[in-house]
This record gives structure tokens, C-alpha cells and sequence, in this order.
């Protein structure tokens, strides 16, 4: 089981986005062929507002038995690999500093055609478009930090509802396409 960690949240640091191409990368050489894309997702993902300094990626595979199969080169890049952990048709994995244990990457792999890719890019997508969404999503993330600065699982969970809320929204306004290429977008 993961422990929580403390939460930390930094102003929105550009070089997330060149950090998550490099990772994309490493990535696309390890899972291979089953990958069609590899997506930045998260707060991380969002200009703006600030973010927890770990960097969300999400693999879309093909299927999701060539992604196993390919569990061990994952593992070589850092990963750990914790299975479905509580999203069933999810494979995550996190990639932490190896000096200091600090994470540094968490990767949601889903197979094409999963809703759970429509939620995270309809989201991503929207605040990417709302800034003033983004700023409030920004400011509800410093509440739950002020709250639970010392455990992310309560952090997470506090902000939960707003992030429902506000998907379901995006949902409604979310263009879904097909996935193109290897890749972060």
C-alpha cells in the first residue's frame, strides 16, 4: 500500500511539461508497440495553478495484457507497479527519486477505449480552457492543503468533490478523439 505523503504544492512550473515529454520517452521504449499514446494529465498538466511537484502520465495501451508483458521493463526504468490499485481496468505505476523516495511520476495506464481517459483529458481539457476554473480549482486545492498538509490521501479526498463536480461538467463539453501517435499531449 502506498503511504500517504506530505503535501506539497508549487507554482506551476513550466518545465513539467518538457519533464513529462522525457518520461513519454522512456516509456514508449519500454511498453513498446501496445502504446498509442502517452498523456500528461493532472495539475501538472495545467498552467497556472499550482500543483503537486509529481508529474501524472497516462499510457494508453491497446490492450492491456501486452502492457503486463512488458511489466518488467517499466520496473527497469524505476517504476513500481501496483496493479489496478482501486480502479478496476487501471494499471498504475509510481516512479520516486531513488536518494531521496520522493516521488516523482505516477502512471494511470488504461486500455483504448476506457472511459476513465474521456474523464481525465475532459477535465485537463477544461480547466486548460477555464481559467478561471483553474484559479478556483487552485484555490480549493491550497484549502485542502491547509487542511491536510501532512497526508495527500486526505488531501486527495477533500478535494474530491469539486473535482466530481466539475468533471461532470466538462464531460458534457468534452470533444473525445482518437488516440495518434507516442507521444505527450
Amino acid at each position: 500500500m502506498l503511504s500517504p505523503i506530505e503535501v506539497e504544492l508549487l507554482p506551476h512550473d513550466p518545465e513539467w511539461a518538457i519533464r513529462a515529454e522525457a518520461e513519454a520517452r522512456l516509456l514508449a521504449a519500454a511498453i513498446g508497440p501496445a502504446l498509442l499514446i502517452v498523456h500528461h494529465i493532472g495539475s501538472t498538466a495545467i498552467a497556472g495553478i499550482c500543483a503537486k511537484p509529481v508529474l501524472d502520465l497516462m499510457p494508453v495501451v491497446t490492450e492491456l495484457a501486452a502492457l503486463e508483458a512488458r511489466r518488467g521493463e517499466i520496473e527497469a526504468l524505476g517504476y513500481e507497479w501496483w496493479g489496478e490499485r482501486g480502479l478496476p481496468g487501471r494499471r498504475y505505476c509510481t516512479k520516486s527519486d531513488l536518494a531521496s523516495g520522493r516521488r516523482l511520476v505516477q502512471a494511470h495506464c488504461y486500455r483504448d477505449g476506457s472511459s476513465e481517459i474521456d474523464r481525465h483529458l475532459a477535465f485537463r481539457d477544461y480547466l486548460r480552457a477555464r481559467p478561471d476554473l483553474a484559479a478556483e480549482y487552485g484555490r480549493e486545492k491550497e484549502r485542502c492543503r491547509q487542511l491536510h498538509a501532512d497526508d495527500s490521501h486526505a488531501y486527495s479526498d477533500c478535494k474530491s468533490a469539486w473535482i466530481q463536480r466539475v468533471e461532470a461538467e466538462a464531460l458534457m463539453h468534452h470533444a473525445v478523439g482518437p488516440a495518434a501517435r507516442p507521444g505527450v499531449r
